[in-house]
């Protein structure tokens, strides 16, 4: 029987992530959107003009892939914002196909056309995800703000899958969907032949808004919310891959004051809609974010990225807590400097929320874990 392997299992991605090869990207087309949803860490409105002509053009989306295929790229994600609001969206797909590289595709699908169909069907995506924010048209509009969007959701998604073409739905779960969780977990699984995943965990803006992330804030789940759904998925999706480890084993034991845990800017980095490369795609700091427009993307890959994964912290604070917890180390927790900068305006501040939400899970494995050093706000 065949056994299908994510990249990222083979060996050689291990041995090609030693050499600081750049092996992936995500590339935001856009940070528009013709849904309105609560939760969501980018999205501004489909007519915002401003957000249109920051967009990099065709020529300049050219200039990056192939400069990125040349070090060494061999994977894009397509992500936004909704990409598909984007008309040269399939002349950009096409860029990328010719190039050589293997290409993933994220989309609300509202927006999916029979043109798009055709385009995925004669030239496959190596997957596409769709994320379902409701099994009700009450909830999906609740979620998206939108009228009429389930219908769009709907036929969109039903093009996808009537092309053949992989389709992967993600259940986003937040306050608005939680009562509709087995609802939407069984819309999924009916719906895919692949496998789907559910996400509780939200970021907050990008722009930082304070407005929208108090709407993303009241959203969030409780931790033990959060760990009877990964309980719940873990029952009944069968066959749906671990996630893959955030930390790499040299990081584990990096000194308490290092920031960079994580694999950011390691195999792998973010082109924004607006040409400015991130190491992740939350990583927003202005400091970590260097402008393809005006530069090099390998000045960027060797000189820039490197310098930021470098940084360290020499607040007391953050060393003797996030800088020496265990269940930062073994990979538990969500915290990262880019996510606390996000949360705090500083890139080495303890976030309450997410040391919460690690001890709840390492209690719900049986991990015992000293709680002396966690954070009290």
């Amino acid at each position: 029987m065949f056994t299908h392997f994510e990249i990222h299992q083979f060996p050689l991605w291990d041995r090609l992530r030693e050499k600081r090869i750049p092996l992936s990207f995500d590339l935001e087309l856009t940070a528009r959107c013709n849904f309105n949803c609560r939760h969501c860490y980018i999205n501004l409105p489909a007519d915002d003009v401003q957000a249109k002509d920051r967009e990099l053009t065709l020529e300049e989306i050219r200039h990056i892939a192939r400069k990125a295929v040349q070090m060494g790229a061999v994977w894009c994600l397509i992500t936004g914002g909704e990409p598909l609001l984007r008309k040269d969206f399939p002349d950009i797909y096409l860029l990328l196909k010719r190039l050589g590289l293997l290409v993933s595709v994220f989309t609300n699908a509202s927006l999916v056309t029979s043109e798009h169909a055709r385009l995925f069907k004669k030239y496959p995506p190596r997957d596409i995800e769709v994320t379902v924010y409701g099994a009700s048209k009450e909830t999906f509009e609740q979620v998206t703000r939108r009228s009429h969007s389930f219908e769009a959701f709907l036929r969109g998604l039903q093009l996808l899958l009537n092309s053949g073409i992989r389709v992967r739905l993600k259940n986003m779960v937040i306050r608005s969907n939680r009562h509709e969780f087995d609802e939407i977990s069984s819309f999924c699984l009916k719906h895919t032949k692949d496998y789907y995943r559910s996400d509780p965990f939200l970021c907050l803006r990008n722009d930082r808004d304070p407005a929208r992330n108090a709407e993303i804030r009241a959203e969030r789940l409780t931790p033990m919310e959060i760990i009877a759904i990964g309980r719940s998925e873990r029952r009944s999706v069968a066959g749906q891959p671990a996630a893959g480890a955030l930390l790499f084993p040299e990081q584990r034991d990096a000194p308490d004051n290092a920031l960079f845990r994580c694999g950011a800017g390691q195999d792998s980095f973010t082109v924004g809609y607006d040409g400015r490369l991130r190491l992740c795609s939350a990583l927003c700091r202005p400091d970590c974010v260097y402008d393809l427009r005006r530069g090099d993307l390998s000045d960027a890959w060797q000189d820039f990225v490197p310098a930021v994964r470098e940084r360290c912290s020499t607040r007391t604070e953050y060393r003797h807590a996030c800088g020496r917890c265990e269940l930062a180390r073994i990979n538990l927790c969500r915290w990262c400097p880019a996510n606390s900068y996000l949360e705090t305006g500083e890139m080495d501040r303890p976030v309450d929320y997410f040391c919460q939400i690690a001890h709840a899970e390492a209690a719900s494995l049986g991990i015992r874990h000293s709680r002396s050093d966690r954070h009290q706000p």
